[in-house]
């Protein structure tokens, strides 16, 4: 099944209603993400796959913020190298191609983080499964669908 698709598939079983928005020009990075649904850069909720001790782990953060690798260990409590994913493995995993990475309906059981910096915004726009698609979602939705956790990564 195609991303996008699998994507649409996981909001239709939602008893409230996300809407995935489509973009002409690439959204594969928070800036270019911004400038195409005309929100700063903050808004938009980058997802990245981090693998600690070779546990994978999905942080969500603002676009604007950087992971720090320490924090992110250490709150989660896990022993072990972190490193980022490269392309390859993100998208073997999350089963979304890197620019793209949704932070729900993911191919593989994987833990989520969603980082405090979300909780600025009422809502932010993340990526629904391709480099040219997002979806609004608040934090307690996130929440609500991904089963994450809020925890202080940046």
């Amino acid at each position: 099944m195609e991303p996008r698709e699998r994507v649409r598939r996981f909001l239709d079983k939602l008893p409230y209603r996300l809407e995935i928005l489509e973009f002409e020009e690439d959204t594969h990075t928070a800036e270019l993400a911004a400038r195409a649904v005309e929100v700063e850069i903050g808004q938009i909720a980058k997802s990245l796959l981090f693998l600690i001790g070779g546990q994978p782990v999905l942080v969500v953060t603002c676009g604007d913020v950087k992971v720090s690798q320490s924090k992110l260990k250490q709150n989660l409590g896990l022993s072990g190298k972190v490193k980022l994913a490269d392309g390859e493995i993100t998208e073997e995993l999350t089963g979304f191609p890197p620019g793209g990475v949704c932070p729900f309906a993911l191919k593989e059981q994987i833990t989520v983080v969603l980082d405090k910096s979300l909780l600025r915004y009422p809502h932010t726009y993340a990526a629904a499964g391709t480099p040219h698609s997002a979806v609004a979602v608040t934090v307690e939705q996130l929440l609500e669908i991904t089963g994450g956790k809020i925890l202080e990564v940046s």
